[in-house]
């Protein structure tokens, strides 16, 4: 006796060729965005991250958690609000990606900046979950950029500062 597929796998089976390839192609991006996928994600690294140890310099390397903390989190505004507005002006690079302190002023700029962080990707992920969304398109007001382009980028860029914070997190011995 066969089982009866759930309304949801026939809704998918409906879809046209090009509706799937677009699920599929937003699903991963999501993947990648939320879960990281093989690296680690924003609350493993961050989490449970002391903030007496924000500050925290290791030798020869040249961040604290704090300093790649703000330039995930302004890298990642940047890039967000380039996707979703034509009046957004980026900052001064590369001053305007990095923090002027090597620790947080106190524990509630340490979270606000957490909390931002992962408020700026939840809003990524949005955008690249809407289908009205075209993630190829050319932005209009870029020069070649595509929602596809700027979604794999904040995820890439992430990926790479976790790992970092990931190491520090192991050098400091949290």
């Amino acid at each position: 006796m066969k089982k009866k597929s759930s309304s949801k796998k026939r809704a998918f089976k409906r879809l046209k060729p090009s509706d799937l390839r677009d699920r599929s192609l937003r699903d991963h991006l999501l993947y990648l965005l939320k879960s990281g996928g093989a690296h680690a994600t924003f609350d493993a690294a961050m989490g449970d991250w002391p903030v007496q140890l924000a500050g925290a310099k290791v030798a020869n390397f040249p961040h604290t958690a704090w300093m790649l903390l703000e330039h995930m989190r302004l890298a990642q505004w940047d890039i967000l609000e380039f996707s979703r507005s034509s009046k957004h002006v980026s900052p001064p690079w590369p001053e305007g990606y990095w923090p002027a302190s090597e620790a947080p002023s106190n524990e509630k700029a340490w979270t606000a900046s957490m909390a931002a962080f992962k408020k700026d990707l939840r809003t990524m992920a949005r955008l690249v979950s809407d289908p009205k969304v075209d993630l190829h398109a050319r932005i209009p007001w870029g020069d070649g950029q595509t929602i596809l382009r700027e979604a794999l980028l904040v995820a890439d860029h992430n990926a790479y500062h976790l790992g970092q914070l990931v190491m520090l997190r192991k050098s400091i011995g949290i």
